[in-house]
């Protein structure tokens, strides 16, 4: 099956978003990136190490680059980032909407160190239309976590049935269901491509 390609996809730049040691050659956000028309993603210091004012200022940068409406693309710690970067943004008005799979819980006690520098997680309203992906048996944030997340970022929520973290451990490569959900945002998510001022 092919994913489709609709012409509202086209409409949009999508920015992707990695998680804590970055999407590899497997990983769903990679194989999106190859295959929407128009992407790019966030470069930051240390994809294993991750600082909290290296990876907001890395999506600052990033969304500064491009000179369209931007659909942010973002797994597990990039949604932690997102959330972060918008509570400081001053150009989050460029954002059309975001997807925002397997949104990493930073609080739980078994947080690794690595990852505890990314809380307390922004409880704020995202100013941008959002849809959150979670799932049952998630290892780094439970399904009503995802769902207390969706609720204080005003986003939207679908939450999978044992998908685990929705990466290529738990067997999500091209992951073209999760592809329906982003044309789903973009259909339902009352996006714009006036988002970016500067189109």
């Amino acid at each position: 099956m092919s994913m489709p390609t609709d012409p509202p996809i086209k409409d949009y730049h999508c920015l992707i978003v990695p998680g804590w040691q970055g999407s590899g050659d497997n990983h769903w956000q990679t194989h999106w990136q190859h295959r929407l028309p128009r992407t790019s993603r966030t470069h930051v210091a240390n994809w294993d190490e991750p600082e909290l004012d290296d990876w907001v200022g890395a999506l600052d940068r990033a969304v500064s680059s491009v000179e369209a409406p931007i659909l942010l693309v973002a797994h597990s710690l990039g949604c932690i980032t997102v959330a972060h970067w918008a509570a400081v943004a001053e150009i989050s008005g460029r954002i059309a909407g975001a997807l925002l799979v397997a949104p990493a819980d930073v609080e739980r006690g078994s947080v690794r160190q690595e990852l505890a520098g990314f809380a307390p997680i922004p409880i704020h309203r995202l100013p941008f239309p959002s849809l959150v992906v979670g799932s049952t048996n998630d290892p780094a944030a439970s399904a009503q976590r995802a769902a207390g997340f969706a609720t204080a970022w005003g986003s939207q929520l679908v939450v999978l049935d044992e998908a685990g973290h929705i990466n290529p451990a738990s067997g999500h490569h091209e992951w073209e269901a999760g592809f329906l959900l982003l044309h789903r945002l973009v259909a339902t998510g009352a996006l714009t491509t006036s988002a970016c001022p500067l189109c």
